[in-house]
């Protein structure tokens, strides 16, 4: 009996023969596999002469009926920067020692 091969934390991209000239679409496509969880990968080369091998990366989660799931528009807080969050006299994971 053959193994059946395991493509969990895998993933892959290949050219995307769909590419439409003078669009913005990815120049690979592909799946990845995430702690059992499946998204869709896009790639752009960062140039148009650029190599291959140095694409920026886009994942989007993979729905049931295989479409991207689409991204909400709500406002998010405002982030703190970590020199934010670490002025002050508390360090909130030490023991306090007196």
């Amino acid at each position: 009996m053959a193994d059946k091969f395991d493509d969990r934390n895998r993933g892959s991209i290949w050219a995307n023969k769909k590419k439409r000239e003078g669009k913005q679409d990815p120049d690979f496509t592909g799946s990845l596999n995430v702690d059992g969880k499946d998204y869709w990968v896009s790639a752009w080369k960062r140039k148009p002469d650029a190599r291959d091998s140095a694409p920026a990366l886009s994942f989007s989660v993979k729905q049931k009926d295989g479409k991207p799931q689409q991204q909400e528009n709500a406002p998010s807080a405002p982030r703190r920067s970590m020199k934010e969050d670490m002025d002050g006299d508390e360090i909130p994971f030490a023991p306090e020692f007196r």
